[in-house]
Parts: structure tokens; C-alpha cells; sequence
């Protein structure tokens, strides 16, 4: 086998370590079937049957020469995995950001039709909105950020029956922040920005709350301020969470 400068781990369960030889294979680049019969040292027949099961699962893919390539589903376990780790990471920068403007500082994830509130700075109260609370991804400004840089074909599904349209994701996207009526705080308002991977993907939405009086349509210098360089904070975690994402055989490329 031909497969990496170091041995990868074993199972001991046949099929999952020839698997794992194969995706070691395919994350250096697009091979044929040809080459990946030849860089991972199984037979053709054995070869080609787990790669057609893995292609199935979604775990690889073919690219446009029919060469086989890494599947969707491993980019998003490897961001289900990161943002989880967001979240732990998440609370100092929700407490600090909270102290400095007094109002409720949220993370928050969009995971289908919802978005979902993952780490706040006021989990001891009573009146707060609690982690695991979710609302349809259609209306508040969390909502506008988290789809608003998104794929057109995602942007198109999402705003359908939203109560914000293309022109006013377009200017979340020109200003880098959106602001409106706290969808999951009756009576509140919010501002809301970004936290993206290194790879500048949008994977959540950092979010102030407060009293409409406290939350005027546009930010002050200091609130504004204050979240961006949050959400900095935040994202320059999920960059370091990510280092620890380093495929195999990609050091020094």
C-alpha cells in the first residue's frame, strides 16, 4: 500500500480500515479508479465496491472526469464537529461581550428550516432565553446573517416565506451586520454578526439583545465595536479549532 508517509490507525474491522485507506487515498486529490487500485493496494473489485458504498453514503463523489473526490458529508460532520467545539469555547467571549454593553449576547446556529440558540451570557436567569431554544429561520436578524451569504440556491429555499427579502440580505452582506425584532425575545431587538471559518464560511451568528430603547436601528461605535471584534474573538477560536482539523499528508503543502 501507498497511502501516507505514516501508518494509519487500525481498526481491526476489515471493511472500515480498507474504507479508511481509500478516504486517505482521495483527501490528497482526485484519483481514477485505476489510481485508487494502485495507491491503496486492494484489489480492483474491492476497491471499487467500498468506493461505490461510500460514494452512496455521500462520504466521496465524483467530479466532473469522473474521478473520485471527497463526499459533502464528511465537510459537514467536520463542521458539525468544529462548531460543536465553538460552542464550548463560546461562554468567556458571550460573558465579556455582555459585561461591556449590557445586553444578552447569543450564539446562535441554523441547522435546516431552524435557528437555534447554542450558548448565551444570561443562562441564570429567569426571564432568559435558554440554550435549545429554536424558531423558524425566517424573521430576525440572527436569521438574515446566517443565510445571508449562503449558496443562491440556499438563499432562494430560505427566503421563501421569509419576512425579510434578497434586497435586505444583500445589505447584511454590503454593512457585515443585520439588526431588527428579537425573533426569540418578544419586545426586544438585536444586532447580529457573523462568525466564519478560516475558510470564511458563515457557521453562526453572534447576536446582542436588549430593550428597543437600548437597540436603535443603528449601532453605536462602541456596540458596534464590541460585537465585531466578539465575533472575531470567536472565529479566531473556530481557526484554531480547525488547525486541529489537519487532513492527513497535508502538512507542509
Amino acid at each position: 500500500m501507498n497511502t501516507a508517509t505514516q501508518p494509519l490507525p487500525m481498526s481491526g474491522v476489515g471493511v472500515l480500515d480498507k474504507a479508511s485507506i481509500l478516504l486517505s487515498v482521495v483527501e490528497r486529490e482526485a484519483v481514477t479508479l485505476a489510481e485508487l487500485v494502485a495507491r491503496s493496494g486492494l484489489a480492483r473489485p474491492t476497491a471499487h465496491r467500498i468506493a461505490v458504498a461510500l460514494e452512496r453514503l455521500g462520504l466521496l463523489a465524483r467530479d466532473f472526469d469522473g474521478r473520485f473526490v471527497l463526499g459533502p458529508r464528511l465537510g459537514l460532520l467536520s463542521v458539525e464537529a468544529q462548531r460543536d467545539r465553538l460552542v464550548q469555547a463560546a461562554p468567556p467571549v458571550l460573558a465579556d461581550l455582555c459585561s461591556l454593553t449590557g445586553l444578552d449576547a447569543r450564539l446562535l446556529r441554523r441547522r435546516g428550516a431552524l435557528q437555534i440558540c447554542v450558548a448565551t451570557s444570561a443562562s441564570g436567569r429567569t426571564d432568559a432565553v435558554p440554550v435549545g431554544t429554536s424558531r423558524p429561520a425566517k424573521s430576525g436578524p440572527a436569521a438574515q446573517v446566517l443565510l445571508a451569504w449562503e449558496d443562491p440556491e440556499e438563499l432562494y429555499e430560505g427566503l421563501r416565506g421569509a419576512r425579510f427579502n434578497a434586497a435586505q440580505l444583500a445589505q447584511v452582506r454590503r454593512r457585515g451586520w443585520a439588526h431588527g425584532p428579537d425573533s426569540m425575545a418578544p419586545g426586544s431587538a438585536a444586532y447580529a454578526v457573523p462568525v466564519r471559518t478560516k475558510e470564511h464560511r458563515v457557521v453562526a451568528a453572534l447576536a446582542l439583545s436588549g430593550p428597543l430603547e437600548r437597540v436603535p436601528a443603528t449601532p453605536s461605535r462602541m456596540l458596534s465595536g464590541a460585537l465585531i471584534d466578539s465575533a472575531a474573538s470567536l472565529s479566531d477560536a473556530l481557526r484554531r479549532i480547525q488547525g486541529e482539523f489537519v487532513p492527513a499528508g497535508s502538512a507542509g503543502t
